[in-house]
């Protein structure tokens, strides 16, 4: 029976020949993913043992912490959570914990080779669905199924039908990976996949860098995806050579799968693009926007923060200077990507633009701390959500998605404007 790379992975995981779509299979991560929710996941963890029995996680070595949700902690409920996530990862002898500062955590856990092509990766983050872009299998949970495959290193899964988009052709200068991914969910919607695994094929896409391929997964979480992935290539066997020496098996669609939903498109048919509020499937062409003026303009977090993003960013703002009235915050994915952007000159060209650098962690994106709006400020962000409220204030904000060229640029111009507007 032809397979789709989900069934193919899920399949190798459960001991199977095959799965069917709509299956139930039990399956246990290579890894899983936690990050500042690892305190209250604890406390569910620490609950599912009997009085009198000592809680142990059932593989201290699978286990992935990183603290990057909260930043420097900005108050003291934040201090805490961290403090008690330290305790935990002290007492169960977690071997794969990462302190504030390395960096988000769907940067860090490939970065530092915990993902490869053909293996499971459970994360209790929606946007673990990043990890697809090395041909994993990368599926969010949520806590309380998080801290029982603490306990007992599996769960269940109902195999995904799967929708495969293939995106022919060459983008035109100007338009990059995040304008892409922009148009794909004004087609699809915020829906569009709920409960789908996707699959990324087509020329624009073995041309597309890793960073690239991290951003289109990352935001298949934006159209309800439970899997988001790229079937390896020489791309990613190259960028896997820089960060493991662990022996993997690259697992690839059948060529007669079936499909539940095919979607092709012309990558030289995308133009610069945005997501308006409050929804990121309100797409929309960034020439019909520039009579809306900013306030912030957000470059960074777990979606364009690699140094692909930030070399874009800086190539936009080389000798330029960020509109007074603009506010440009500066969010690198982690603490690796921040030192290759210092010694390539990156960080000084947006430095020297006006930007605002910050430390390796998601900031303003998540609402809770380093660059909130205020009521009636607008934002254009490189991050992957524009619900009302999410840059934390509740009240007649808005906020835009973009490329991180999109949002470079409109960061000069003091409104959305396209990179080609102002490039030497």
């Amino acid at each position: 029976m032809a397979q789709t790379l989900i069934q193919k992975i899920i399949a190798k995981n459960a001991g199977k020949e095959s799965v069917e779509e709509g299956e139930i299979v039990f399956v246990s991560p290579h890894r899983i993913l936690t990050h500042d929710n690892s305190a209250a996941i604890s406390g569910i963890f620490k609950k599912m043992f009997p009085e009198g029995v000592t809680p142990k996680v059932w593989d201290s070595e699978k286990l992935f912490i990183a603290l990057d949700h909260q930043v420097p902690p900005p108050n003291e409920k934040a201090a805490l959570n961290h403090k008690n996530i330290r305790e935990f990862v002290e007492q169960q002898e977690i071997k794969y914990f990462y302190e504030g500062g390395t960096g988000i955590c769907h940067q860090v856990l490939p970065e530092k080779g915990h993902v490869l092509p053909g293996v499971v990766i459970f994360g209790s983050d929606s946007h673990t669905t990043a990890h697809g872009a090395l041909g994993a299998a990368s599926i969010p949970i949520g806590r309380t199924e998080a801290a029982s495959v603490w306990a007992i290193g599996e769960t269940w899964l109902k195999v995904p039908e799967t929708i495969k988009i293939t995106v022919n052709g060459t983008f035109s200068p100007n338009v990059y990976p995040k304008d892409l991914i922009l148009h794909i969910l004004g087609d699809i919607s915020a829906e569009g996949a709920l409960y789908k695994a996707v699959e990324f094929h087509g020329e624009a896409i073995e041309n597309m860098s890793i960073s690239g391929r991290f951003t289109l997964c990352n935001m298949g979480a934006e159209m309800g995806a439970k899997a988001t992935m790229v079937p390896p290539d020489q791309k990613t066997r190259e960028w896997l050579t820089n960060v493991t020496t662990e022996e993997y098996t690259e697992i690839h669609p059948d060529e007669d799968a079936k499909y539940e939903l095919e979607l092709v498109y012309n990558a030289s048919e995308i133009v610069p693009t945005v997501a308006c509020p409050h929804n990121v499937d309100i797409a929309c062409a960034v020439k019909d926007l520039s009579d809306k003026k900013i306030n912030v303009a957000l470059l960074g977090t777990c979606t364009n923060g690699r140094l692909d993003d930030i070399k874009v960013a800086a190539e936009v703002l080389e000798g330029k200077k960020v509109h007074p009235d603009v506010r440009l915050l500066i969010y690198p994915a982690s603490r690796e990507v921040l030192s290759q952007a210092l010694e390539k000159g990156y960080i000084q060209t947006l430095i020297d633009a006006g930007g605002q650098l910050s430390i390796p962690a998601c900031g303003p994106c998540l609402g809770a701390y380093g660059g909130i709006l205020a009521p009636g400020e607008r934002a254009i962000s490189t991050a992957n959500r524009n619900f009302l409220g999410r840059m934390g204030c509740k009240t007649d904000t808005e906020i835009y998605l973009a490329s991180p060229a999109t949002v470079a640029a409109s960061a000069v111009k003091g409104f959305i404007a396209s990179s080609e507007t102002i490039k030497n």
